[in-house]
Protein backbone atom coordinates (compact mmCIF):
# COMPACT_ATOMS: atom_id res chain seq x y z
CA UNK A 1 0.00 0.00 0.00
CA UNK A 2 2.49 2.34 0.76
CA UNK A 3 4.00 1.84 -2.71
CA UNK A 4 0.93 2.25 -4.23
CA UNK A 5 0.34 5.67 -2.83
CA UNK A 6 4.05 6.98 -3.37
CA UNK A 7 4.09 5.73 -6.78
CA UNK A 8 1.04 7.96 -7.05
CA UNK A 9 2.69 10.58 -5.64
CA UNK A 10 5.60 9.94 -8.24
CA UNK A 11 3.43 10.54 -10.57
CA UNK A 12 1.90 13.19 -9.50
CA UNK A 13 5.20 15.23 -9.18
CA UNK A 14 6.03 14.42 -12.65
CA UNK A 15 2.70 15.90 -14.17
CA UNK A 16 3.82 18.84 -11.96
CA UNK A 17 6.96 19.25 -13.89
CA UNK A 18 6.41 18.87 -17.26
CA UNK A 19 2.98 21.84 -16.37
CA UNK A 20 5.80 23.69 -15.94
CA UNK A 21 7.78 23.13 -18.80
CA UNK A 22 5.93 21.19 -21.31
CA UNK A 23 9.49 19.64 -22.97
CA UNK A 24 11.35 18.30 -20.35
CA UNK A 25 10.57 14.67 -20.87
CA UNK A 26 13.36 14.95 -23.62
CA UNK A 27 15.85 15.99 -21.03
CA UNK A 28 14.67 13.77 -17.79
CA UNK A 29 13.46 10.94 -19.00
CA UNK A 30 16.60 9.64 -20.64
CA UNK A 31 18.71 10.87 -18.03
CA UNK A 32 16.87 9.17 -15.18
CA UNK A 33 16.10 5.76 -17.22
CA UNK A 34 19.96 5.88 -17.66
CA UNK A 35 20.76 6.34 -14.37
CA UNK A 36 17.91 3.73 -13.44
CA UNK A 37 19.54 1.27 -15.36
CA UNK A 38 22.91 1.97 -13.98
CA UNK A 39 21.86 1.64 -10.74
CA UNK A 40 19.73 -1.55 -11.34
CA UNK A 41 22.84 -3.05 -12.75
CA UNK A 42 26.15 -2.03 -10.70
CA UNK A 43 23.79 -1.90 -6.72
CA UNK A 44 20.51 -3.99 -7.20
CA UNK A 45 21.16 -6.77 -9.97
CA UNK A 46 17.93 -8.79 -11.12
CA UNK A 47 16.00 -6.52 -10.08
CA UNK A 48 15.06 -5.02 -13.82
CA UNK A 49 11.78 -5.20 -15.43
CA UNK A 50 8.55 -6.59 -14.01
CA UNK A 51 9.97 -8.93 -11.13
CA UNK A 52 7.27 -11.50 -12.26
CA UNK A 53 9.69 -13.80 -14.06
CA UNK A 54 12.42 -13.60 -11.42
CA UNK A 55 9.31 -14.63 -8.73
CA UNK A 56 8.38 -17.60 -11.59
CA UNK A 57 12.25 -18.50 -11.79
CA UNK A 58 12.71 -18.52 -8.19
CA UNK A 59 10.26 -20.86 -7.56
CA UNK A 60 11.58 -23.30 -9.88
CA UNK A 61 15.28 -23.04 -8.51
CA UNK A 62 15.86 -25.30 -5.46
CA UNK A 63 19.52 -23.85 -4.06
CA UNK A 64 18.67 -21.42 -1.40
CA UNK A 65 21.64 -19.20 -3.08
CA UNK A 66 20.22 -19.10 -6.13
CA UNK A 67 16.80 -18.18 -5.10
CA UNK A 68 18.38 -15.69 -3.19
CA UNK A 69 19.86 -13.79 -6.19
CA UNK A 70 16.38 -13.58 -7.49
CA UNK A 71 14.49 -12.54 -4.79
CA UNK A 72 15.90 -10.65 -1.53
CA UNK A 73 15.46 -7.89 0.96
CA UNK A 74 17.92 -5.98 -0.71
CA UNK A 75 16.32 -6.59 -4.33
CA UNK A 76 12.92 -5.44 -3.00
CA UNK A 77 14.47 -2.48 -1.55
CA UNK A 78 15.72 -2.03 -5.21
CA UNK A 79 12.97 -2.65 -6.89
CA UNK A 80 10.49 -0.06 -4.44
CA UNK A 81 12.64 2.92 -5.16
CA UNK A 82 13.71 2.35 -8.54
CA UNK A 83 10.38 1.96 -9.47
CA UNK A 84 9.15 5.32 -8.19
CA UNK A 85 12.23 6.85 -9.67
CA UNK A 86 11.12 5.68 -13.17
CA UNK A 87 7.45 6.64 -12.45
CA UNK A 88 9.06 10.27 -11.38
CA UNK A 89 10.49 10.53 -14.70
CA UNK A 90 7.88 9.58 -16.69
CA UNK A 91 8.77 5.78 -17.70
CA UNK A 92 5.41 4.32 -18.62
CA UNK A 93 5.50 0.98 -16.05
CA UNK A 94 3.75 -0.48 -13.73
CA UNK A 95 4.11 -0.87 -9.92
CA UNK A 96 1.73 -4.17 -9.35
CA UNK A 97 4.80 -6.25 -10.93
CA UNK A 98 6.75 -5.21 -8.51
CA UNK A 99 4.64 -6.15 -6.12
CA UNK A 100 5.14 -9.16 -7.12
CA UNK A 101 8.30 -9.27 -6.81
CA UNK A 102 8.47 -7.62 -3.51
CA UNK A 103 6.01 -10.18 -1.99
CA UNK A 104 8.08 -13.18 -2.87
CA UNK A 105 11.37 -11.13 -1.54
CA UNK A 106 9.64 -10.79 1.66
CA UNK A 107 7.94 -14.53 2.03
CA UNK A 108 11.22 -15.78 1.12
CA UNK A 109 13.11 -13.99 3.97
CA UNK A 110 10.39 -15.28 6.39
CA UNK A 111 10.69 -18.75 5.18
CA UNK A 112 14.69 -19.02 5.66
CA UNK A 113 14.34 -20.99 8.53
CA UNK A 114 12.24 -23.52 7.03
CA UNK A 115 13.65 -24.04 3.64
CA UNK A 116 11.29 -26.78 2.00
CA UNK A 117 8.77 -24.34 1.71
CA UNK A 118 10.35 -21.38 0.12
CA UNK A 119 8.30 -22.23 -3.17
CA UNK A 120 4.84 -22.14 -1.43
CA UNK A 121 6.40 -19.13 0.77
CA UNK A 122 7.73 -17.69 -3.19
CA UNK A 123 3.91 -18.10 -4.60
CA UNK A 124 1.88 -16.90 -1.79
CA UNK A 125 3.91 -13.62 -1.76
CA UNK A 126 3.71 -13.09 -4.97
CA UNK A 127 0.02 -13.28 -5.28
CA UNK A 128 -0.74 -11.42 -2.10
CA UNK A 129 1.42 -8.56 -4.38
CA UNK A 130 -1.35 -8.82 -7.00
CA UNK A 131 -4.20 -8.79 -4.44
CA UNK A 132 -3.20 -5.92 -2.71
CA UNK A 133 -2.25 -4.45 -5.44
CA UNK A 134 -5.14 -4.20 -7.42
CA UNK A 135 -7.86 -5.21 -4.27
CA UNK A 136 -8.65 -8.25 -6.47
CA UNK A 137 -8.33 -11.38 -3.80
CA UNK A 138 -9.93 -13.53 -6.63
CA UNK A 139 -7.68 -12.49 -9.17
CA UNK A 140 -4.77 -12.71 -7.06
CA UNK A 141 -5.78 -16.41 -6.34
CA UNK A 142 -6.19 -17.52 -10.25
CA UNK A 143 -3.12 -15.74 -10.51
CA UNK A 144 -1.00 -17.79 -8.32
CA UNK A 145 -2.73 -20.63 -9.60
CA UNK A 146 -2.68 -20.09 -13.72
CA UNK A 147 0.19 -18.09 -14.03
CA UNK A 148 2.89 -18.16 -10.90
CA UNK A 149 2.65 -22.40 -11.04
CA UNK A 150 0.67 -23.34 -13.62
CA UNK A 151 -0.58 -25.96 -11.50
CA UNK A 152 -3.11 -26.54 -8.35
CA UNK A 153 -0.74 -27.62 -5.16
CA UNK A 154 -3.17 -28.43 -2.45
CA UNK A 155 -0.27 -28.38 -0.06
CA UNK A 156 0.48 -24.76 -0.76
CA UNK A 157 -3.67 -23.16 -0.74
CA UNK A 158 -4.18 -22.67 2.31
CA UNK A 159 -0.44 -20.48 2.87
CA UNK A 160 -1.44 -19.17 -0.56
CA UNK A 161 -5.09 -17.99 0.92
CA UNK A 162 -3.58 -16.56 4.17
CA UNK A 163 -1.27 -14.54 2.25
CA UNK A 164 -3.82 -13.08 0.38
CA UNK A 165 -6.18 -12.82 3.10
CA UNK A 166 -3.98 -10.99 5.30
CA UNK A 167 -3.28 -8.43 2.15
CA UNK A 168 -6.65 -7.88 1.51
CA UNK A 169 -7.15 -6.74 5.66
CA UNK A 170 -4.51 -4.58 5.28
CA UNK A 171 -5.51 -2.80 1.81
CA UNK A 172 -9.12 -2.72 3.65
CA UNK A 173 -7.83 -1.09 6.92
CA UNK A 174 -5.18 1.66 4.86
CA UNK A 175 -7.56 2.24 1.90
CA UNK A 176 -10.66 0.91 2.71
CA UNK A 177 -13.38 -1.00 -0.04
CA UNK A 178 -12.61 0.03 -3.55
CA UNK A 179 -12.58 -0.82 -7.09
CA UNK A 180 -9.40 -0.21 -8.93
CA UNK A 181 -11.05 1.30 -11.98
CA UNK A 182 -14.50 2.25 -10.16
CA UNK A 183 -17.48 0.47 -10.79
CA UNK A 184 -19.24 -0.41 -14.54
CA UNK A 185 -22.58 -1.61 -15.26
CA UNK A 186 -22.54 -2.38 -18.94
CA UNK A 187 -24.49 -5.18 -20.93
CA UNK A 188 -23.97 -6.29 -23.90
CA UNK A 189 -26.95 -6.88 -26.65
CA UNK A 190 -27.10 -9.42 -29.19
CA UNK A 191 -25.69 -7.23 -32.37
CA UNK A 192 -22.73 -6.47 -30.01
CA UNK A 193 -21.27 -10.01 -30.03
CA UNK A 194 -19.50 -9.22 -33.33
CA UNK A 195 -17.31 -6.81 -31.15
CA UNK A 196 -16.13 -9.81 -28.56
CA UNK A 197 -14.13 -11.59 -31.55
CA UNK A 198 -13.22 -8.77 -32.92
CA UNK A 199 -11.37 -7.53 -29.88
CA UNK A 200 -9.99 -10.73 -29.24
CA UNK A 201 -8.04 -10.96 -32.37
CA UNK A 202 -6.84 -7.34 -32.32
CA UNK A 203 -6.03 -7.27 -28.80
CA UNK A 204 -4.53 -10.64 -29.02
CA UNK A 205 -2.27 -9.72 -31.63
CA UNK A 206 -0.82 -6.60 -30.46
CA UNK A 207 -0.21 -8.16 -27.42
CA UNK A 208 1.58 -11.17 -29.17
CA UNK A 209 3.34 -8.21 -30.53
CA UNK A 210 4.19 -6.74 -27.37
CA UNK A 211 5.54 -10.08 -25.68
CA UNK A 212 7.65 -10.83 -29.20
CA UNK A 213 9.55 -7.82 -28.73
CA UNK A 214 10.46 -8.60 -25.27
CA UNK A 215 11.37 -12.03 -25.56
CA UNK A 216 13.37 -11.18 -28.47
CA UNK A 217 14.88 -8.27 -26.21
CA UNK A 218 15.62 -10.65 -23.08
CA UNK A 219 17.04 -12.89 -25.15
CA UNK A 220 19.73 -10.69 -26.45
CA UNK A 221 19.11 -9.81 -30.19
CA UNK A 222 21.51 -11.16 -32.89
CA UNK A 223 24.38 -9.11 -34.69
CA UNK A 224 26.10 -5.84 -34.46
CA UNK A 225 22.85 -4.33 -33.02
CA UNK A 226 22.58 -6.75 -29.85
CA UNK A 227 25.96 -6.21 -29.49
CA UNK A 228 26.07 -2.84 -29.32
CA UNK A 229 23.13 -2.82 -26.55
CA UNK A 230 25.39 -5.43 -24.94
CA UNK A 231 28.19 -3.10 -24.75
CA UNK A 232 26.31 0.15 -24.16
CA UNK A 233 23.51 -0.79 -21.80
CA UNK A 234 22.93 2.30 -20.11
CA UNK A 235 23.25 4.77 -23.70
CA UNK A 236 19.99 2.01 -24.82
CA UNK A 237 18.21 2.72 -21.72
CA UNK A 238 18.84 6.81 -22.19
CA UNK A 239 18.24 6.14 -26.10
CA UNK A 240 14.67 4.25 -24.58
CA UNK A 241 13.74 6.61 -22.22
CA UNK A 242 14.25 9.63 -25.21
CA UNK A 243 12.10 8.00 -27.36
CA UNK A 244 9.22 7.18 -24.24
CA UNK A 245 9.48 10.95 -24.30
CA UNK A 246 9.04 11.61 -28.20
CA UNK A 247 5.84 9.42 -27.72
CA UNK A 248 4.56 11.32 -24.81
CA UNK A 249 4.73 14.41 -27.26
CA UNK A 250 2.96 12.71 -29.68
CA UNK A 251 0.35 11.66 -27.48
CA UNK A 252 -0.21 14.81 -25.87
CA UNK A 253 1.32 13.84 -22.46
CA UNK A 254 -0.86 10.69 -21.73
CA UNK A 255 1.58 7.78 -22.04
CA UNK A 256 3.66 8.32 -19.37
CA UNK A 257 3.42 6.19 -16.30
CA UNK A 258 0.56 3.31 -15.45
CA UNK A 259 -1.99 4.81 -17.42
CA UNK A 260 -4.34 4.52 -14.79
CA UNK A 261 -5.21 8.09 -14.60
CA UNK A 262 -6.25 7.76 -18.21
CA UNK A 263 -8.36 4.80 -17.91
CA UNK A 264 -10.51 5.58 -14.87
CA UNK A 265 -11.69 8.71 -16.65
CA UNK A 266 -12.39 6.56 -19.68
CA UNK A 267 -14.42 4.00 -17.61
CA UNK A 268 -15.97 6.50 -15.64
CA UNK A 269 -17.14 9.28 -17.69
CA UNK A 270 -16.34 8.47 -21.53
CA UNK A 271 -13.78 10.67 -21.27
CA UNK A 272 -11.72 10.41 -24.70
CA UNK A 273 -8.41 9.37 -25.22
CA UNK A 274 -6.59 10.51 -28.08
CA UNK A 275 -6.33 7.84 -30.88
CA UNK A 276 -3.06 6.89 -30.93
CA UNK A 277 -2.87 6.91 -27.40
CA UNK A 278 -3.41 2.95 -27.79
CA UNK A 279 -0.35 2.28 -30.29
CA UNK A 280 1.99 4.89 -28.42
CA UNK A 281 1.09 3.76 -24.96
CA UNK A 282 2.10 -0.06 -26.14
CA UNK A 283 5.20 1.58 -27.84
CA UNK A 284 6.38 3.25 -24.63
CA UNK A 285 5.99 0.19 -22.50
CA UNK A 286 7.78 -1.67 -24.68
CA UNK A 287 10.67 1.00 -24.82
CA UNK A 288 10.22 0.94 -21.02
CA UNK A 289 10.29 -2.97 -20.43
CA UNK A 290 13.39 -3.50 -22.99
CA UNK A 291 15.53 -0.81 -21.26
CA UNK A 292 16.70 -2.61 -18.35
CA UNK A 293 14.98 -0.73 -15.36
CA UNK A 294 12.22 -1.74 -13.05
CA UNK A 295 9.19 -1.54 -13.79
CA UNK A 296 5.89 -3.33 -14.17
CA UNK A 297 3.73 -4.43 -17.66
CA UNK A 298 0.29 -4.64 -15.60
CA UNK A 299 -1.25 -1.54 -15.57
CA UNK A 300 0.11 0.00 -18.74
CA UNK A 301 -1.17 -3.06 -20.56
CA UNK A 302 -4.39 -2.59 -18.97
CA UNK A 303 -4.48 0.77 -20.55
CA UNK A 304 -3.31 -0.29 -23.93
CA UNK A 305 -5.94 -2.44 -23.81
CA UNK A 306 -8.40 0.31 -22.71
CA UNK A 307 -6.96 2.18 -26.23
CA UNK A 308 -7.63 -0.72 -28.27
CA UNK A 309 -10.96 -0.80 -27.33
CA UNK A 310 -11.51 3.09 -27.51
CA UNK A 311 -10.53 3.03 -31.04
CA UNK A 312 -12.57 0.27 -32.28
CA UNK A 313 -15.61 2.48 -30.80
CA UNK A 314 -15.48 3.38 -34.14
CA UNK A 315 -16.35 0.07 -35.68
CA UNK A 316 -18.70 -0.58 -33.45
CA UNK A 317 -20.59 2.94 -32.85
CA UNK A 318 -24.02 1.30 -31.16
CA UNK A 319 -21.74 -0.73 -28.69
CA UNK A 320 -21.38 1.02 -25.16
CA UNK A 321 -18.05 2.26 -24.98
CA UNK A 322 -17.31 1.08 -21.52
CA UNK A 323 -17.60 -2.73 -23.28
CA UNK A 324 -15.55 -2.17 -26.15
CA UNK A 325 -13.11 -0.85 -23.32
CA UNK A 326 -13.38 -3.61 -20.67
CA UNK A 327 -12.97 -6.14 -23.93
CA UNK A 328 -9.91 -4.29 -25.26
CA UNK A 329 -8.63 -4.44 -21.68
CA UNK A 330 -8.69 -8.42 -20.95
CA UNK A 331 -7.84 -9.42 -25.04
CA UNK A 332 -4.42 -7.33 -24.48
CA UNK A 333 -3.79 -8.60 -21.35
CA UNK A 334 -4.59 -12.37 -22.31
CA UNK A 335 -2.56 -11.97 -25.60
CA UNK A 336 0.62 -10.47 -23.51
CA UNK A 337 0.87 -13.06 -20.34
CA UNK A 338 -1.58 -16.15 -22.14
CA UNK A 339 -3.05 -16.25 -18.96
CA UNK A 340 -6.81 -15.99 -20.05
CA UNK A 341 -8.52 -16.73 -16.55
CA UNK A 342 -6.45 -14.33 -14.63
CA UNK A 343 -7.29 -11.88 -17.31
CA UNK A 344 -10.96 -11.68 -17.43
CA UNK A 345 -11.42 -12.30 -13.53
CA UNK A 346 -8.86 -9.26 -12.42
CA UNK A 347 -10.68 -7.25 -14.91
CA UNK A 348 -14.18 -8.13 -13.20
CA UNK A 349 -12.92 -7.33 -9.95
CA UNK A 350 -11.27 -4.27 -10.75
CA UNK A 351 -14.50 -2.95 -12.61
CA UNK A 352 -17.06 -4.93 -10.04
CA UNK A 353 -19.10 -5.64 -13.79
CA UNK A 354 -20.20 -9.29 -13.69
CA UNK A 355 -22.41 -8.87 -16.50
CA UNK A 356 -19.59 -8.62 -18.56
CA UNK A 357 -18.13 -12.20 -16.85
CA UNK A 358 -19.46 -14.30 -20.24
CA UNK A 359 -17.83 -12.23 -23.25
CA UNK A 360 -14.34 -11.09 -21.40
CA UNK A 361 -13.82 -14.72 -20.50
CA UNK A 362 -14.49 -15.67 -24.55
CA UNK A 363 -12.67 -12.37 -25.56
CA UNK A 364 -9.23 -13.50 -23.01
CA UNK A 365 -9.46 -17.12 -24.70
CA UNK A 366 -10.14 -15.68 -28.19
CA UNK A 367 -7.10 -13.11 -27.09
CA UNK A 368 -4.96 -15.91 -25.81
CA UNK A 369 -5.16 -17.99 -29.04
CA UNK A 370 -4.16 -15.12 -31.78
CA UNK A 371 -1.16 -14.21 -29.40
CA UNK A 372 -0.06 -17.65 -29.90
CA UNK A 373 -0.09 -17.29 -33.33
CA UNK A 374 3.20 -14.65 -33.28
CA UNK A 375 4.82 -15.57 -29.63
CA UNK A 376 4.20 -19.42 -28.38
CA UNK A 377 4.61 -18.79 -24.56
CA UNK A 378 3.68 -15.58 -22.22
CA UNK A 379 5.96 -13.40 -21.52
CA UNK A 380 6.23 -13.44 -17.94
CA UNK A 381 7.09 -17.43 -18.09
CA UNK A 382 9.52 -16.84 -21.48
CA UNK A 383 11.38 -14.33 -19.63
CA UNK A 384 11.74 -16.62 -16.45
CA UNK A 385 14.12 -19.19 -18.53
CA UNK A 386 16.27 -16.61 -18.47
CA UNK A 387 16.97 -16.02 -15.11
CA UNK A 388 16.50 -19.54 -14.43
CA UNK A 389 19.33 -20.38 -16.81
CA UNK A 390 21.62 -17.64 -15.53
CA UNK A 391 21.18 -18.67 -12.02
CA UNK A 392 21.84 -22.55 -12.99
CA UNK A 393 25.80 -21.97 -12.28
CA UNK A 394 24.77 -20.60 -8.77
CA UNK A 395 22.37 -23.77 -7.86
CA UNK A 396 24.98 -26.05 -9.30
CA UNK A 397 27.96 -24.62 -6.85
CA UNK A 398 25.81 -24.79 -3.94
CA UNK A 399 24.69 -28.43 -4.30
CA UNK A 400 26.81 -30.74 -2.37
Amino acid sequence: MALALLADSAQAAFRHLIGRWHYLPLVLTPLGLGLAAWLTRRVFPNSQGSGIPQAIAARHLTDQGARGTLVSIRIAIGKILLTLFGLLCGASIGREGPTVQVGASIMFAIGRLSPRRQAGLILAGASAGVAAAFNTPLAGIVFGIEEMSRAFEAKTSMLLIGAIIAAGLTSLALLGDYTYFGTTSVKLGLADWLAVPVCGVAGGLLGGVFSRILVEFGRGLPGATGRAIKRHPILFAAACGLGIALCGLASSDTIYGTGYAQVKPLLDKGMPLPQSFGLLKLVATALAAISGIPGGIFSPSLAVGAGIGFNLSGIFPGTPLDALVLLGMVSYFAGVVQAPITAFVIVTEMTNDHAMVVPLMAAAFIGQAASRLICKDGVYHALSRNFVAAAAPAEVRGRP
